[in-house]
């Protein structure tokens, strides 16, 4: 894993000359964008406000109307310069963090594989991502991407639409051969109703059996589910609880993870985009930068903080 002092001279030595570069068309797109928003977002803020008097919420309309215009619009004007800036500066962070890497700034994991790993039981109708990293972190094929999966139900006035998932979705060979099917998820119901929980989680129809595991630090934070309660305790051995908790608070986020198919999935909820530019930030500001690195070294540390290069003897032999 690379250093924070490593990388700061990284910045300094490669990355500060496109920058400076960006940074003015950067200003350019962001002046442009302003203009645009005055243009079609205050006159009908007015005509909306003006209107209210007159139709009630019936206004709200043409606000609406204005927003999707806008995006629109934004999104032509800042298409040309996020192209640049993944080209210039999240390709390279990618191969100073690891050469053996390769970056797809408009690819995304399949749907296929986001499925197959079981985490969610809802199955997605809208798909998207984008910002792609994939090859070998040691003897470690690791492959991830940030993607968008929802469920669209109705239709014309009942249309809704629920986000499934969005995030950080990660897969990578583990270091163990098994057959069967162990998801480790967050413990939303015991944390919430205690041991009521745990009779609610025995409960999920939705899910495989319920893996009692004796860790309790381990079992505060998650609650996991399996086909096969010893190969579930073969996977996660202690050591391996011991990192996943300590992967858990490392990100204060939630965590979900699969092993399926010889295979581990991590998926890691996000609101934010975690690779695009921000307009209305200036790039020289070194923090900046720094968080696109900090990002894609816990994706690529997932294989340092689950151990996955580490290989078992039993799976070497098979293999």
């Amino acid at each position: 894993m690379k250093t924070l002092e490593e990388f700061r001279q990284f910045y300094e030595t490669r990355l500060s000359p496109d920058l400076h570069a960006l940074e003015q068309d950067r200003k350019r797109l962001a002046r442009n964008i302003a203009i645009a928003a005055a243009i079609i977002l205050v006159p009908l803020v007015i005509l909306a406000l003006t209107l209210f008097r007159r139709v009630g919420p019936a206004a709200a309309f043409p606000l609406i109307a204005a927003l999707i215009i806008f995006a629109a619009v934004a999104y032509f004007l800042s298409r040309t310069f996020t192209i640049q800036f993944k080209q210039s500066v999240i390709a390279p962070i990618v191969r100073f963090v690891n050469a053996g890497l390769t970056y797809s700034p408009t690819d995304y994991i399949p749907q296929t594989l986001f499925e197959a790993s079981k985490i969610f039981t809802t199955e997605p109708n809208q798909y998207t991502g984008d910002d792609r990293i994939s090859g070998k972190v040691g003897d470690t094929a690791i492959d991830f991407s940030q993607i968008k999966a929802e469920r669209e139900t109705g239709s014309g006035k009942n249309r809704s639409r629920h986000t499934i998932f969005k995030g950080l979705f990660f897969t990578a060979d583990f270091n163990k051969r098994f057959v069967g099917q162990t998801l480790v998820l967050p413990d939303t119901a015991e944390k919430l109703f205690g041991h009521v929980g745990q009779m609610m989680q025995s409960w999920n129809i939705a899910r495989d059996n319920l893996i009692k595991l004796e860790d309790p630090e381990f079992e505060q934070l998650f609650v996991v589910y399996g086909t096969d309660q010893i190969e579930a305790r073969y996977i996660l051995s202690t050591s391996l609880m011991e990192r996943i908790v300590a992967f858990r608070r490392k990100t204060g986020r939630d965590i979900y993870i699969s092993f399926l198919h010889s295979k581990v999935a991590v998926a890691i909820p996000y609101t934010r985009q975690l690779f695009e530019p921000k307009i209305f930030t200036s790039l020289l500001d070194y923090s900046v930068i720094c968080e696109y690195f900090d990002d894609l070294q816990l994706a690529v540390g997932i294989v340092e903080d689950l151990n996955l290069n580490t290989r078992i003897w039993s799976k070497q032999k098979e293999a």
